[in-house]
């Protein structure tokens, strides 16, 4: 799609002139496809949707009324964004909860202590490899589309994914997460696709998919693991020790999502190019209106060999500092996140006596089940009605500053026990998991709102990029923090695990700091 001449302009002096531009649709570009349906959907405010399917499943209705209502929201577009999201989000935390137990069967540690040490450096091998490989996946995306690079990111969480699972020593168990890492990066290009395959006014829905989606999986991916590892302890009726289930213990959970990866991959191959490619030459168009919102200062812009859309070089997004803030506030929470996500499970797994809750594998998926559940309502059906009221920054502000005294609760909370200890730490999961999700939902909105279409790929390249430079910075830092928490139990301040939800708290409240004026900057104007 492009905005031409028209050639019916008057005189630009006599202020009379008539509007230049009007859209022009290529007939083989898979982008323009996408607009054209877009435009022909009836845009109706969210919760008016969630109303009229509830009168449905009351009442019912007739299936042309049905589908008069669904043609507003791409609904079969959304399943995709859902599903490819949660087959990238699984394998990065579902190690979580047995990373423990699998850290201490390959007898690396020579203390019980120094086991979270060790576990940090697998945890972090996953972002390291995608902070690697990010921007070369976003550019990628940007030029050939979203979908090959989104097809490659679930097909190789089929084959390294399952060899992480089968893992026999320390260092073969890092280099399948490293190499998981660099070729999964589809998360950015994913972003990028749910801003373009919706009218804007479901952007901040599509941007809660993803981030709902995420959560989800940050959740069902230590349930599913803390479940499924060491079946031939768990279900020895099912599982003997000879078994391959026996000798590898851990595989069962990763082949669990290395199944579903596979079944993604092939459902993928309808998944619908957004990217507008424009094979036939065309002619200047420096004065359309995409070429003046994509450049501040208005200057011309030159079409490429190919003749698709005009292209800013990679630089100017660096100097782009709605981009960059909404980039590192993202990174900020990020690190907080990964952080907390690698420090809950080793905190809840770990000895009463170290300040832990000496809870088994299943008892943490349990707790993360029941966390995931309640996020995804949230998410669903409140997060775009309350975004839509107070903004994606106002929003973001005020659930990272609920979750410091969330946090802070945690080092009580293990002082309990019984039906008090399963019915408090359920509900501080559940609203901690829920916050998180609610500032990151923000952050995907302020970031895709800074770029047009043409740099979404390499902006949320970057984005990535930087995110898991931090989180591969979470599991280290983290692993390392806890580990040392362990060793000072009888310290006058800060003893124990005080300490290590004190320094996450201090990150959050950082982050939260960037999200004010004068660091994070607004775009003048949304692009498209």
């Amino acid at each position: 799609m492009e905005y031409q001449d028209n050639g019916t302009s008057g005189d630009p002096d006599s202020g009379t002139a008539e509007p230049l531009l009007k859209k022009v649709y290529y007939e083989d570009c898979p982008g323009c496809k996408q607009e054209q349906i877009n435009e022909t959907r009836r845009g109706i405010p969210i919760i008016e949707f969630f109303f009229i399917w509830i009168v449905i499943l009351c009442n019912g209705c007739k299936q042309d009324q049905i589908n008069e209502v669904n043609r507003g929201i791409p609904i079969k577009e959304f399943l995709y964004i859902w599903i490819v999201t949660l087959c990238t989000t699984l394998p990065i935390a579902s190690l979580f909860p047995y990373l423990y137990f699998m850290v201490r069967d390959f007898h690396i540690a020579k203390r019980e202590q120094d086991i979270g040490f060790y576990a940090g450096y697998i945890g972090s091998s996953f972002m390291f490899g995608r902070a690697l490989t990010s921007v070369f996946w976003g550019v990628v995306a940007d030029r050939y589309g979203r979908k090959p690079v989104i097809i490659l990111g679930t097909t190789s969480v089929v084959l390294f994914n399952t060899l992480f699972g089968l893992s026999a020593n320390f260092w073969m168990a890092i280099s399948m997460r490293f190499l998981l890492g660099s070729f999964n990066g589809l998360l950015g290009p994913i972003k990028a696709y749910a801003s373009e395959v919706c009218r804007p006014e479901y952007q901040a829905l599509s941007m809660s998919l993803i981030s709902t989606s995420w959560g989800i999986g940050l959740i069902i991916g230590p349930a599913l693991g803390g479940f499924l590892a060491q079946p031939a302890e768990k279900f020895p009726n099912l599982f003997s020790v000879d078994s391959l289930f026996g000798r590898f213990p851990y595989f069962l959970p990763c082949l669990c999502t290395s199944v579903l990866a596979m079944v993604v991959s092939v459902v993928c191959i309808w998944l619908p190019e957004t990217l507008h490619i424009h094979r036939e030459n065309k002619k200047d168009i420096s004065n359309s209106y995409e070429a003046l919102e994509a450049s501040p200062c208005g200057s011309d812009l030159k079409d490429n060999n190919e003749g698709t859309d005009k292209r800013e070089s990679g630089t100017s997004l660096f100097k782009n500092w709605p981009l960059m803030s909404a980039i590192i506030v993202y990174c900020a929470f990020s690190l907080h996140d990964m952080a907390y996500s690698e420090i809950f499970s080793l905190w809840a797994v770990s000895d009463r006596k170290y300040g832990g809750l000496s809870f088994s594998t299943q008892d943490v998926g349990v707790v993360l089940a029941v966390s995931g559940c309640g996020l995804l309502v949230f998410q669903l059906f409140l997060y775009p009605v309350v975004e839509r009221i107070l903004g994606p920054i106002m929003l973001s502000r005020l659930a990272a500053i609920l979750s410091i005294p969330v946090l802070s609760s945690y080092p009580f909370i293990a002082m309990l026990s019984g039906v008090t200890l399963t019915l408090l730490i359920n509900c501080a999961s559940l609203v901690k998991n829920v916050l998180s999700v609610t500032v990151i939902t923000g952050t995907f909105i302020l970031q895709n709102n800074a770029v047009p279409q043409h740099q979404r790929g390499a902006a949320n390249g970057i984005a990535m990029t930087g995110q898991s430079l931090f989180k591969a910075f979470g599991p280290a830092g983290g692993g390392a923090l806890f580990a040392l928490a362990q060793k000072r139990q009888r310290a006058s301040f800060l003893p124990g695990d005080h300490l290590v939800f004190f320094i996450l708290n201090v990150v959050e409240l950082i982050a939260v700091l960037l999200t004010f004026k004068p660091f994070l900057a607004l775009p003048t104007n949304k692009l498209q």
